[in-house]
């Protein structure tokens, strides 16, 4: 979007935020032009900020990543690709974290900034890419729920007659209730510390269960599996995965939500979530491969034995815990569409309450629908990572930043961005190829409504 349709959609009111200019030798109070959204912005902490974004990596996705990361890379590869990973997600978030209020606004929407910086036609190219980048994040967090549900009722009832298909639907219902009761991200609050306790449950549960299995276990196989060809590909798509656990692709909507001095708190935030916050991640990753090698599965309590109370646990607080995660990255979706039709004042209005049980209710009705017809998750863990989440984190940001900082970076430092944005966009291409042949793959190994 040009300059000049970004003014019509933007009211400029007077801000605290103290916006840094580019030399970042000197601040200076400006007036920030901030979009019209009925949303809130600016008013949360960065710590509840870090908690979002560290519920984000810790959801049930990263019970996962033993076997759609360190399986298809072993050892060597997967250590240093999840620490590798970790670290260049760090410094590709801070990138966009600090170009938030470029040019005297504050791009509350990954779009609104791709449009201010090259126009209308990046502008759609971003929304779109974002949208699906959570669009195929939210079928993952739905088959995730209804894989957690179903491994629950099997330890108590294993008789074959509910589907994967059956906790599909039921976890895509809870999804529609809970974003009729939640109208925004800043409202998550508590549930942003019962997420944390659910995660907590679920990452220790695993994370004990699989040591004593794997102290009690014989030697390991962790040869890479599969031959010369699929090898090629299967790591190709466990770059697109590594890419995937870090990052959410709307660092701007999330920024919104901070508070001034939005820069400053918006990488705290960051740093709490590089540091303490992938933690867990790590740790069950790192576990989970060394207990089951290259057995593991894509979601690991199938992988655990031990007391069926504990495991039961691990799964209901997995399912809850998806649930409220969703939200986090349906949240773009939800604003655009609250803003759209002017959906203001209390939240539980009839109007309003009738407008996100219609409305939320049919995109997740959707979601489910294809979450149940096709639930392959490793496979759209891989989908995302290529289609979306490497051009918005990784190629976007570093072209963006040079844009930003033009008079202020050296040669080397430009060149250096460019490097990134080459390489990284080669890293998309040989993914999202290696994705859709491992689409293809599964497809013709398993029937539509597979009961997984």
């Amino acid at each position: 979007m040009g300059n000049n349709e970004q003014r019509e959609e933007m009211s400029i009111i007077s801000s605290p935020s103290n916006p840094q200019k580019m030399d970042d030798h000197h601040v200076v109070a400006l007036e920030v032009e901030v979009p019209e959204t009925l949303h809130q912005v600016g008013t949360d902490s960065w710590f509840q900020v870090g908690v979002v974004l560290s519920t984000g990596i810790n959801s049930a996705y990263a019970l996962g990543y033993a076997g759609t990361i360190m399986v298809p890379l072993g050892w060597t590869g997967g250590v240093i690709g999840l620490v590798l990973s970790t670290l260049i997600s760090l410094y590709a978030s801070t990138l966009m974290a600090k170009i938030h209020e470029y040019g005297g606004k504050r791009h509350i929407r990954y779009r609104d900034l791709a449009g201010f910086m090259y126009g209308r036609t990046a502008y759609v190219i971003v929304w779109a890419s974002q949208y699906a980048n959570l669009f195929l994040i939210n079928i993952g967090f739905i088959i995730l729920g209804g894989q957690a549900l179903k491994a629950f009722y099997v330890l108590f009832k294993d008789d074959h007659r509910m589907k994967l298909a059956y906790f599909i639907a039921i976890a895509g219902l809870a999804c529609v209730l809970f974003a009729i009761a939640v109208p925004t991200l800043s409202s998550l609050r508590v549930w942003l510390a019962i997420s944390s306790v659910f995660s907590l449950i679920y990452l220790t549960i695993v994370f004990v269960l699989a040591l004593r299995d794997g102290i009690n276990s014989p030697p390991r196989d962790y040869s890479i599996p599969g031959s010369k060809i699929n090898r090629i590909f299967t790591t190709a798509g466990a770059a697109a995965n590594l890419i995937f656990v870090f990052n959410t692709g709307m660092i701007p909507e999330i920024q919104a939500t901070v508070r001034a001095p939005v820069v400053d708190n918006m990488l705290k935030a960051l740093y709490f979530q590089f540091s303490l916050g992938s933690v867990p991640v790590h740790v069950v990753t790192y576990v989970g491969y060394w207990a089951y090698g290259s057995s593991s599965t894509s979601y690991l309590l199938n992988n655990v034995s031990g007391p069926v109370w504990a495991k039961a646990l691990a799964n209901i607080t997995a399912f809850l815990q998806a649930i409220i995660a969703l939200h986090i990255f349906a949240s773009p979706t939800y604003e655009y569409l609250d803003t759209k039709y002017a959906i203001k004042g209390s939240a539980l209005a009839i109007r309003n309450l009738a407008f996100r049980a219609l409305v939320r209710g049919g995109y997740l009705a959707l979601t489910t629908f294809l979450s149940a017809l096709l639930p392959f998750l490793g496979d759209f863990m891989s989908l995302t990572g290529a289609i979306s989440s490497i051009p918005l984190t990784f190629i976007i940001p570093n072209h963006m930043y040079i844009i930003a900082m033009k008079n202020n970076l050296s040669s080397l430092q430009k060149s250096w961005h460019l490097l990134n944005v080459i390489f990284f966009s080669v890293v998309a291409a040989a993914a999202l190829v290696a994705a859709f042949r491992l689409i293809a793959v599964d497809s013709k190994t398993y029937h539509t409504f597979a009961d997984l």
